[in-house]
């Protein structure tokens, strides 16, 4: 007889009773996900979430007290075993994610994201990857790498350690390949993609796939607009 795997633990941060209510309601009809609070702004969010523990936290941006944002920073900094944090944004190239992504967010979603999109978001966040649309990665990284002034030393450094073969890996994350895409194109299996974006992570100290994306793109391992090859 299988043992079933615990619940997914989730909190929803809005400032909004409606948006956050709805939210929970919805997530609260899947059998695999138990929403163990909410919060009407970042600095609750942060409290319950010390509090509580959860496993995924959907994050909104604009909220009063502590914005989304610094809400993000202080949850993905405190344990790399944290809740995984899930942006919700009306989009349209909002100005803040990119921040929030290079805050220690896992992805983002859309506030009209169909209910099964939601459902797969959570599953996939709560599993430890990162929730970036290959289609999405492209244009919102591409557009939101360009404020980066300068590529960051320290980071462009760390990407000495990294094998030609991992670093070839980690511009083709960057360029928002999935894993099986990834292994089609250096016809290699995709077990052996796994490998090397886990080895890339490990020596790059990098939480999870999101930020290997963000960090390629600031550290000018993948410029804006170019495709690798």
């Amino acid at each position: 007889m299988s043992v079933q795997p615990p619940p997914i633990r989730i909190v929803v941060a809005d400032d909004h009773l409606v948006v956050r209510t709805g939210f929970a309601e919805l997530l609260g009809t899947q059998p695999d996900f138990d929403v163990v609070a909410t919060a009407s702004d970042g600095a609750e969010a942060v409290r319950v979430c010390r509090e509580l523990s959860p496993d995924v936290v959907l994050m909104d941006v604009r909220m009063p007290a502590m914005d989304g944002i610094e809400a993000t920073r202080r949850l993905a900094g405190s344990a790399a075993d944290g809740a995984r944090v899930l942006i919700l944004t009306t989009f349209d190239l909002d100005e803040y994610v990119y921040d929030a992504l290079r805050a220690g967010a896992s992805g983002f979603l859309l506030k009209d994201v169909t209910a099964e999109r939601l459902f797969d978001a959570v599953r996939v966040v709560a599993a430890g990857e990162a929730l970036l649309a290959p289609a999405v990665t492209r244009r919102l990284i591409s557009e939101f790498a360009q404020l980066q002034p300068k590529p960051d030393a320290s980071a462009s450094a760390a990407l000495g350690a990294l094998t030609p073969r991992e670093t070839q890996v980690l511009r083709l994350v960057a360029e928002g390949l999935s894993n099986p895409e990834i292994a089609a194109r250096l016809t290699v299996t995709e077990e052996t993609v796994k490998t090397h974006v886990s080895r890339v992570l490990s020596k790059l100290g990098l939480r999870d796939r999101t930020q290997a994306v963000v960090t390629a793109y600031e550290t000018g391992l993948v410029v804006p607009g170019a495709r690798g090859k």
